[in-house]
């Protein structure tokens, strides 16, 4: 029986992943720190080949201790894919987030990955094959105005997954990344706005009326995520995983000319632009 350690696993993304796996037959750890997020969970699924625990994933010794467990319960104590998912989101302009609300960002995004990748890294070395996955954004792809610490972070798990790819082939362990646009998810909807303008809909259900409904940045069903996820484990040495696929032409662009790429940001966001003097 296969096994995945999934973070952020309450809601959203993580859920769906729990989800698709624990249906393949896979066995599931799921952590959160959304602790009644992991208990509609685990009434949907049951307890079967379903492992819970609360997790602050900021909390070292916490996710280090919720992989030994989880793991001593799976065949040779190993671990086929660790997907770090959990992530938030704080939104305005740069100098109106607050630095302590920044600081946090960077501490789930990117320093809890980290802490993942050292953490899973002894059980995903015992099983063959295994696969260590990690959530970035688009925001990865090109740093995003009114998200810029968010996509900051984004940027470094992708950084990453890249160098990781190549340091841990010598480990037998594979390393990729998935890299989604617009998905209906928790954190679309209940990011804070720390900048007093009306450049953000009054409300979920605005924000999802106006969402794009075509092309590179159209809304998409969390499970379009996990999806991906089942896909990079089946796939051999795909590194990054978009979602859309559309959105690596975002990627390819940036690579011919950053400062093209700045320009159509500019244009396609000019609500979001302060108005010059």
């Amino acid at each position: 029986m296969k096994s995945i350690f999934i973070t952020g696993a309450g809601s959203g993304m993580g859920r769906e992943g729990a989800r698709l796996f624990h249906g393949k037959g896979w066995r599931v750890g799921a952590v959160d720190r959304n602790q009644e997020g992991l208990r509609d969970l685990q009434r949907e699924l049951g307890e079967d080949r379903l492992w819970t625990r609360t997790v602050d994933v900021t909390d070292k010794a916490a996710l280090d201790t919720a992989l030994a467990d989880f793991c001593a319960g799976n065949p040779g104590g190993g671990l086929d894919m660790m997907w770090n998912n959990a992530g938030i989101g704080e939104s305005g302009w740069f100098e109106d987030v607050p630095y302590e609300a920044a600081m946090r960002v960077v501490d789930v995004n990117f320093k809890a990955v980290l802490t993942g990748a050292y953490g899973a890294l002894p059980y995903l070395k015992k099983a063959p094959g295994s696969l260590m996955f990690s959530t970035s954004s688009s925001s990865g792809t090109y740093g995003m105005p009114r998200i810029a610490v968010y996509s900051s972070t984004k940027h470094a798990i992708k950084g990453l997954t890249e160098a990781l790819s190549v340091e841990w082939d010598r480990h037998g362990v594979r390393v990729a990344d998935v890299l989604p646009g617009l998905i209906d998810t928790a954190i679309l909807t209940n990011t804070p706005n720390h900048s007093d303008d009306a450049a953000v809909p009054a409300s979920a259900e605005e924000l999802r009326a106006g969402a794009p409904t075509k092309g590179l940045f159209r809304l998409m069903p969390a499970s379009a995520v996990a999806e991906a996820a089942w896909q990079a484990y089946q796939h051999p040495s795909r590194l990054h995983w978009y979602v859309p696929r559309s959105i690596r032409v975002i990627d390819v662009l940036k690579g011919i000319s950053p400062e093209f790429v700045r320009a159509r940001i500019v244009k396609s966001l000019p609500a979001l632009m302060p108005k010059r003097p």
